[in-house]
């Protein structure tokens, strides 16, 4: 059921009582249940903070941490599977969904007792109502049978009716499939887990100026895994942006003038330079998406290209190959100015360069985007350590957003553009060595077993980045017109299990406004018909685990499915 008023309904109905959380491994939850751990922090409400993998790891969670608990808040997990049906929890514990990921399980939406949803109603289109989904029959009683005539034809009139009773349910069951398939053949994103806690912080008069900075890389996380569409993450930045005034405003006068050591978040046009401040100018353009495959910089001829442009800009080449804290000062702070008075030359617009965003600082220390806190914590939670627990990393990521520590966040940002420099040689592997195969409706690529940066890819925001990357650069210098229409699948080795691997399937790019994908049905459809062993234990549908020796004949059904 939805929840209308979240305070009534949800924080007060938690209070008193210990709460139970259950958190996926992703940004944008890891900001949400920042922002919810200081609202029950406030009012002393006891909890346990549970982080959760995938659908097996959320059922031991809830099995292992349920005693005595009456309340558990589910942050992007939990919508998209019948949460009563699978947990199987005693009738006095109830759910409290806040999860990003569409299609909602449809009795998780008329579960008015045991599941309150805590989504925007704009969210929650396109639903089935709940007569075409559900059906209440009414038992029929059978009285005593006679032989007499008069029971005879009532048998009759009886056996009549239950044939046309049969019959409408038959039709009924038909047009319920097929809505139901309707329903549930694409999945997609909503509104952020963290946006959606910061508003009821807002809403209860305890939002802080370090609420909405989680808030803010809440956002920036679903946009930087290209889970959103640009329209909708600008609907969040306008959203966030009256936020951040409200909280940042400096007044003239002594005592209106906040400690220098306090957070200060300011909104601007952000280059869409990965870690740029934080790395060289030129690495950051070879290993940022939309510079690197407009300059095709893993061929000669895209690098001249990129020289020249940085040449044109009046950028010398010893100096962008530096540290860009090390700049000259004149050239630092011109850069952006300087890149869009230039870039329509190169192909390039002002999307592909500037995005309206956020940036962070503390004191005199490097001031931080939301786009490098993302990465950061996103390598920080995939990060493979044999030494190091999944629910290592989530503290540690927890560390990040939770406090300034230039050390931990250097060492974070070291890791992100180490996954990053993996990432782009491996698209230029794939490229030099013409791996990307076209199967007719999609093209498909592996990583080869063996391949020294495998460990990064076997995670699975990681593995989505290197799947967009390939794609765009794959169509970057594709000649076919076809190119931008056809949906890529991926595989990597898995790390875990020696014998399997591990697939994502991306929409085309010319789909990119919608961002709606049909591989989690197509995968599973696939797999049935083939009786291939897939494990699709990842709350996004689309990432599955599959057996190695089956890939051959659930790629073939994938290419018939799919024609």
């Amino acid at each position: 059921m939805l929840v209308k008023d979240f305070k009534r309904d949800f924080y007060d109905a938690i209070q008193h009582q210990r709460v139970l959380v259950l958190v996926a491994f992703d940004v944008d939850a890891l900001c949400a249940s920042k922002i919810l751990q200081y609202l029950l922090q406030c009012d002393h409400i006891v909890y346990t903070i549970v982080p959760v993998s995938g659908c097996e790891d959320l059922e031991r969670a809830f099995v292992e941490n349920s005693e005595g608990i009456q309340h558990v808040v589910m942050i992007n997990c939990g919508a998209t599977i019948d949460v009563v049906e699978v947990l199987q929890p005693d009738d006095n514990i109830c759910f409290y969904i806040c999860d990003s990921h569409r299609p909602v399980d449809i009795h998780n939406m008329y579960n008015v007792i045991q599941v309150k949803l805590l989504m925007k109603p704009e969210d929650l289109t396109e639903v089935p109502s709940y007569d075409e989904v559900f059906r209440d029959d009414e038992s029929e009683e059978s009285g005593e049978e006679s032989d007499s005539s008069e029971s005879r034809k009532k048998r009759r009139r009886f056996d009549d009716e239950a044939i046309l009773k049969r019959q409408d349910r038959r039709k009924w069951e038909e047009n319920r499939n097929k809505v139901l398939f309707d329903y549930t053949k694409f999945t997609s994103y909503a509104t952020s887990a963290s946006l959606i806690m910061f508003e009821i912080a807002w809403k209860m008069s305890k939002d802080t100026n370090h609420l909405v900075w989680l808030a803010v890389i809440g956002v920036t996380d679903q946009y930087v895994h290209f889970k959103t569409p640009r329209d909708k993450y600008m609907e969040a930045v306008i959203a966030l942006q009256s936020h951040v005034s409200r909280h940042n405003h400096r007044v003239d006068g002594a005592d209106n003038v906040l400690s220098i050591n306090c957070l200060r978040i300011a909104f601007d046009e952000e280059l869409q330079l990965l870690l740029y401040r934080h790395w060289s100018l030129f690495e950051s353009l070879c290993h940022s998406l939309s510079t690197a495959c407009k300059f095709k910089v893993w061929t000669l001829k895209g690098q001249k290209r990129l020289h020249e442009f940085l040449a044109e800009m009046g950028m010398p080449l010893i100096q962008c190959k530096q540290q860009f804290g090390a700049m000259d000062a004149s050239l630092r702070t011109g850069v952006k100015a300087m890149m869009q008075e230039h870039i329509a030359k190169y192909g390039l617009t002002m999307q592909d360069i500037v995005v309206p965003s956020f940036t962070a600082q503390c004191g005199y220390k490097t001031r931080l985007s939301a786009t490098d806190v993302v990465l950061a914590c996103v390598a920080v939670l995939e990060a493979v350590d044999r030494n190091k627990l999944p629910s290592d990393n989530f503290l540690s990521a927890q560390d990040i957003l939770s406090s300034y520590h230039t050390e931990a966040i250097d060492k974070a940002i070291q890791l992100a553009k180490r996954q990053l420099t993996a990432l782009v040689t491996q698209v230029q592997t794939f490229l030099d060595m013409h791996q990307i195969i076209s199967a007719g409706p999609f093209l498909y690529v592996f990583v080869n077993e063996g391949t020294v940066d495998m460990k990064y890819f076997s995670q699975p925001q990681c593995l989505t980045r290197l799947a967009r990357f390939t794609l765009e650069a794959h169509c970057a210098l594709s000649r076919s017109k076809r190119a931008t229409s056809l949906p890529l699948v991926l595989g990597t080795p898995l790390l875990a299990d020696l014998g399997a691997t591990l697939v994502i399937g991306i929409p085309p790019l010319s789909t990119d406004d919608e961002r709606k994908n049909f591989f989690g049905k197509a995968f599973e459809q696939a797999a049935v018909s083939t009786s291939s062993r897939i494990r699709q234990d990842n709350f996004d549908s689309h990432i599955i685990e599959m057996k190695t020796e089956d890939r051959s004949k659930f790629f073939d059904a994938l290419i018939s499915l799919l024609q």
